[in-house]
């Protein structure tokens, strides 16, 4: 396979591939079973590209990639030409504001990422056996588009660590930050996992969810058929008021979700608080095989240690439960720690035109890794858990 010739090509949407072959190469383990994550699925891309989320308008539009040998397609890449640095989580403000005060122009740029989804995945995706050689030309085709349009950059993230240090090899820089995950150690219930805290970290825990499941109503998990579009529209209100008072302008459209209800409620876990039958808070969770993946909450009315409950409680249940290793609560977060989720290093790439900016982002990069390293030792020790000579 080494020796094969393969043609990377251009997609500017997922209606011009078949979603099979698309898959067979973003999620070839879901023969079998759930993928490891949804976000890469033709399902989950072709949603926010039909629901307009994507597209004219939004700063991302499809440029997504295809690799073929003899025909086959052998691998694929979720790739966007963006129009400014929304809604990918690994940000590069910074660095845009330097090439354009320098005289620069920074957008557009290339963005090979899951839009809005800061989530760890496979971002160059391969059919089995084309691991190397496809991953090796997604990147020179990415690199290539890059350079022949005279952009200035190419920002893979949030790829695996493993698709990192390949890209390292082929002279991308690597950037390393974090995240907050709460990973299941065999627990067999909630109380097992409060066994692990130290007894005041324990203490809080409890008193937060009683405290959070005291609003006067009931706390129910919807999946699959369980999900009604009703639900989605109280959800819509939810997303709609942490959006416009986090960010100002949510990303996903209200389509995604009437899509979602199609095509991908089997991959959801809503959580849902509702008093006298009618939610009043929310969070929408992903589900994967081995990590469920908290995306989105909100809520229609204030009630303390609500959202904790809500998003970080219900889930850990959940994940115990059914056997889940992870919990994925998103980006940022240091509130997080408290209830159990430590910190864990998230990867990307990034190729830059210029080589003198290129020279000066890889020493900014050098130093922000020794940094997140040391934070990430002082975050974990500072954790819930019980030190080893510390009793129940």
């Amino acid at each position: 396979m080494s020796d094969a010739t393969i043609e990377v090509s251009v997609l500017n949407g997922l209606d011009s591939i078949d979603a099979a072959e698309w898959d067979a190469c973003a999620c070839p383990e879901a023969v079998n079973g759930r993928p490891f994550d949804p976000f890469t699925t033709h399902r989950f891309l072709y949603a926010i590209e039909k629901s307009g989320s994507v597209g004219p308008g939004t700063g991302w539009q499809p440029r997504h990639l295809v690799a073929r040998s003899a025909g086959k397609v052998i691998g694929v890449a979720p790739l966007y030409a963006k129009g400014n640095s929304q809604g990918e989580y690994i940000f590069d403000h910074s660095w845009a504001d330097a090439w354009q005060r320098a005289g620069g122009r920074y957008y557009p740029k290339l963005q090979l990422a899951v839009p809005f989804t800061p989530v760890t995945g496979r971002r160059l995706l391969t059919a089995p056996g084309w691991e190397t050689v496809g991953q090796a030309a997604l990147i020179q085709g990415a690199v290539q588009i890059a350079a022949d349009n005279n952009l200035s950059s190419l920002h893979i993230t949030f790829c695996t660590e493993a698709e990192a240090n390949a890209g390292t090899v082929m002279g991308l820089l690597h950037r390393v930050t974090q995240q907050f995950h709460w990973e299941n150690r065999g627990y067999s219930d909630f109380s097992a996992f409060l066994d692990a805290l130290s007894s005041r970290k324990r203490k809080t825990i409890r008193k937060e969810r009683e405290t959070g499941q005291a609003f006067g109503g009931t706390i129910r998990h919807l999946t699959g058929d369980d999900i009604q579009p009703e639900h989605w529209d109280a959800f819509w209100h939810f997303y709609q008021d942490t959006g416009n008072r986090k960010w100002g302008r949510p990303y996903l459209t209200r389509a995604f979700f009437d899509i979602a209800q199609e095509t991908l409620r089997d991959d959801v876990l809503l959580v849902l608080a509702e008093r006298s039958g009618h939610p009043i808070a929310g969070a929408l969770n992903f589900i994967g095989r081995e990590t469920l993946f908290g995306r989105y909450w909100g809520t229609a009315e204030d009630h303390p240690c609500l959202h904790f409950e809500v998003c970080y409680y219900q889930a850990i249940d959940y994940a115990i439960s059914h056997g889940l290793s992870r919990v994925e609560a998103g980006a940022q977060g240091e509130h997080k720690i408290a209830r159990g989720y430590l910190p864990v290093k998230t990867h990307s790439l990034h190729w830059i035109a210029d080589l003198g900016f290129r020279d000066a982002v890889a020493r900014y990069l050098e130093a922000e890794r020794t940094a997140t390293d040391e934070e990430i030792a002082l975050l974990t020790d500072y954790g819930p858990f019980r030190k080893l000579a510390e009793p129940k």
